[in-house]
């Protein structure tokens, strides 16, 4: 049998059978008239015992098999059907360590496919502008090739090597977000500070569209609780977002406000607004809209909600109802 495979059933059956037989050889020779009362109390009490022992081994064994069905077949455990008694703290703590081993498992798995599709998003990404660029580098060498054609090539060029530099940046910035290595500041920062910041990049680039950029102080001296060049970050990219789709002579605004509970600052544009089917989709990390430009390369935003999101703050994008685009940035205190 099965059960008599454990050692200790063994020991104890021997020791018991041990016990009886000196016990009986003992009523024997002192009091005769009481070996069949011995007989009659310890052949039951052992019966007993080992049946209780049985059933004890039985659920051990069963639950040993559930344990194994999990780990081998991903077959979850019903503890449920398992009764209180002695081996219901045990029972709970595997029913912990399995609960946690299958969240580690599914962890793992969405991590694997998160890396994997990152990988080919990223390795897409990057081969356009540098086929493009490998492209423009052999019309280059061609020895005829006259001076106007070659400088607007190398303008080309110099565009494309901004933007692969650009968007390895992003990538490291967005990696050292997921591995939690971002040493975010918690420092006070200055929202008129982080504005001038993060404009002063685009302010050629919206100049040579002919754009227009407002600031709206609604609390003098408002401020928050952050990491000042990260913010520049996030709000650097709302901003180029807004440009990108803000027509020639178009208008940008940003006002800001402070209150017992939040800092708020608002994005918002006069462009052609976002797709309804667009709107859920817009943090996505590589997600493009349909009126993406075809410069973009959906990481932006993406990067602007992490950061935001690591102070404790949060970023919505809706569209205006006069028309254009809308970025609400709260860090609450």
């Amino acid at each position: 049998m099965k059960f008599f495979r454990n050692p200790e059933i063994k020991t104890s059956l021997l020791w018991h059978l041990l016990i009886l037989t000196l016990t009986l050889c003992a009523g024997h020779f002192y009091a005769p008239s009481s070996l069949r009362l011995l007989a009659a109390v310890s052949v039951p009490y052992i019966l007993t015992y080992y049946w209780m022992t049985w059933l004890r081994y039985r659920r051990l064994r069963q639950l040993s098999y559930d344990i194994d069905n999990m780990l081998h077949n991903q077959i979850p455990i019903q503890f449920e059907k398992y009764r209180e008694g002695e081996l219901s703290i045990l029972e709970s703590e595997l029913s912990k360590m399995t609960l946690r081993l299958s969240e580690q498992a599914q962890a793992l798995e969405n991590d694997k496919k998160l890396l994997a599709d990152s990988m080919a998003d990223i390795s897409h990404q990057i081969r356009s502008p540098l086929t493009s660029s490998n492209l423009i580098l052999s019309l280059l060498m061609e020895p005829q090739l006259p001076p106007g054609r070659r400088q607007k090539l190398l303008q080309e060029l110099t565009q494309l090597l901004s933007r692969i530099d650009w968007l390895v940046e992003a990538l490291l910035k967005m990696s050292k977000m997921n591995a939690g290595t971002a040493c975010l500041q918690q420092t006070p920062v200055s929202v008129a500070e982080l504005i001038r910041s993060a404009v002063e990049p685009l302010e050629i680039p919206m100049e040579l569209r002919c754009q227009t950029f407002k600031v709206h102080a609604k609390t003098a001296h408002a401020s928050f609780t952050g990491d000042l060049s990260w913010s520049t970050e996030a709000v650097l990219n709302i901003l180029k977002n807004c440009m990108e789709h803000t027509p020639p002579e178009g208008c940008i605004q940003v006002a800001y406000s402070e209150n017992t509970i939040f800092t708020e600052i608002t994005i918002e544009d006069n462009g052609p607004g976002f797709d309804k089917e667009d709107l859920p989709h817009l943090f996505e990390r590589f997600y493009k809209g349909k009126n993406a430009s075809d410069q973009s390369v959906g990481i932006g935003l993406a990067l602007a909600r992490m950061i935001i999101s690591q102070q404790d703050g949060t970023l919505k994008a809706e569209n205006r109802t006069e028309g254009g685009a809308k970025f609400t940035i709260k860090f609450y205190k």
